[in-house]
């Protein structure tokens, strides 16, 4: 392999893997691993498209300031060349990002302001035209504007379409491609690209439940009115500048649960860690390729890597906080706990243990309180507050055995108690300690039962 003078001479010629596990029905099913980009997703190909286009021609020097709102992957794509090509580079995001996304960007060198994700265009506070607004307002700045910026659909034109088209004529070449749209560019590039050199090339969009798109292309009606949706980066409540829908002829709308759980099945059964929008892409393939009666070579992306969602799609507690995994209910208030003791799932600590192995692990699982185990006896319970109380005025106390300041009188209450018995628990600033006769069931805190009170009304 050739040795690289720039990270930036990584981006594109991505592989492509073929599907050995997955139930494809009669096709075939071929992976486009976007997610071995350098920045981990489809996206630096447009970073680096659109900055080079624009120092070709003269609207940007290094050193000025790139503006642009992003769900995500693009400001990771225009960071990593931002950052090898000196150039300042303000982001602003919906607050549905993963943070993983968020800390990638900052370790990056990005400037990252966070807004909200549950308004929609035309509002202040959206996040492309609060981009275009903090653009315009800043002298010497410059919009990348990926929604309405020709370069975008250009980086596909000119060098996704042809790459997979190469890649693809050593099985025969290829019947349909599965992608997603959020700024339109991967669409109306190989769209254009698939006119010319691949017209039979069958164009399938996979979009997310809430946005309008799969109803503009199945019926023709454009709606007004869009719902909000967890999977990050594809799906829109507007027809960008730059899309061109005239040769996608199928759409499939897929829920947040099937995208999360099927990017799951993509690793489990292909080792492949895609992102969320990589599950809407896969379920949507699937489907298709299930509907065929004749055998047919099917592409689909992996947009993005799924090390920026280990904290949301690939975190079970998370999962299941949003009802995207199931337990078996058992009416009682064991449906309530978030994690059981008996399944091993519950954060402890002994008497014995330090304060400062408390703090660490309250630290490392995000939690606020830890039940006092010893053996399977539950003998106390400590949280933030005992720590702060208890070591504060003499920080040597954190090497105090957790007995020192765990609190002992405990607000047991019976498995089987309606969950009305929680409330005055709740009001004292106290956590609810199930019990099932002498045995420890779990813990029930507020946010557990507003978690719970959330996945029914849904």
């Amino acid at each position: 392999m050739a040795i690289h003078a720039s990270v930036l001479e990584l981006i594109g010629a991505t592989p492509i893997v073929k599907a050995q596990h997955l139930d494809t029905g009669a096709c075939e099913l071929y992976l486009k691993l976007e997610s071995q980009n350098p920045g981990g997703s489809i996206k630096d190909r447009i970073g680096l498209k659109m900055i080079e286009a624009a120092e070709a021609r003269g609207d940007i020097k290094p050193g000025d300031t790139l503006v642009e709102g992003t769900a995500g992957n693009t400001g990771l794509g225009l960071a990593l060349v931002a950052q090898q090509k000196g150039y300042k580079l303000l982001l602003v995001v919906p607050d549905k990002m993963s943070r993983e996304k968020i800390f990638n960007l900052k370790a990056m060198g990005a400037q990252v302001l966070l807004t909200r994700s549950d308004v929609a265009k035309g509002h202040p506070d959206y996040y492309q035209d609060m981009a275009e607004r903090i653009a315009r307002e800043t002298p010497g700045a410059y919009f990348v504007n990926q929604f309405g910026n020709p370069d975008n659909p250009a980086a596909h034109e000119q060098g996704t379409g042809p790459e997979i088209l190469a890649q693809m004529a050593e099985v025969g070449g290829l019947d349909a491609i599965v992608f997603g749209c959020g700024s339109s560019g991967t669409m109306s590039g190989l769209s254009k690209c698939f006119a010319e050199h691949s017209p039979g090339t069958e164009l399938i969009l996979a979009d997310p439940v809430g946005s309008i798109l799969e109803e503009y292309v199945n019926r023709g009606t454009l709606s007004e009115k869009s719902a909000s949706w967890m999977v990050e980066g594809i799906g829109e409540d507007f027809l960008p500048s730059i899309s061109d829908f005239s040769r996608v002829t199928r759409a499939y709308a897929i829920g947040d649960k099937e995208s999360f759980l099927t990017a799951r099945e993509l690793l489990e059964k292909e080792g492949v860690l895609g992102g969320s929008s990589t599950g809407t892409l896969l379920a949507a393939a699937l489907r298709y390729c299930r509907e065929q009666t004749v055998p047919k070579r099917v592409l689909v992306f992996v947009c993005d890597t799924g090390n920026k969602y280990l904290s949301k799609m690939y975190n079970d507690y998370w999962m299941l906080d949003n009802g995207f995994l199931e337990r078996e209910p058992t009416g009682d208030l064991r449906d309530l706990i978030l994690r059981p003791y008996a399944a091993r799932d519950t954060v402890v600590v002994a008497p014995t243990d330090l304060l400062v192995t408390a703090y660490q692990r309250m630290k490392l699982y995000d939690v606020s309180q830890l039940p006092v185990m010893e053996g399977d006896a539950i003998v106390g319970i400590v949280d933030e507050s005992d720590v702060l109380l208890h070591v504060y005025g003499d920080e040597s106390r954190f090497r105090d055995p957790v007995s020192t300041a765990m609190v002992s009188k405990l607000d047991k209450v019976p498995v089987g108690a309606p969950i009305e018995t929680l409330l005055p628990i709740f009001d004292r600033g106290h956590v609810a300690i199930v019990m099932d006769g002498d045995h420890f069931v779990g813990l029930i805190t507020r946010i557990d039962l507003l978690n719970y009170l959330r996945r029914r009304v849904e």
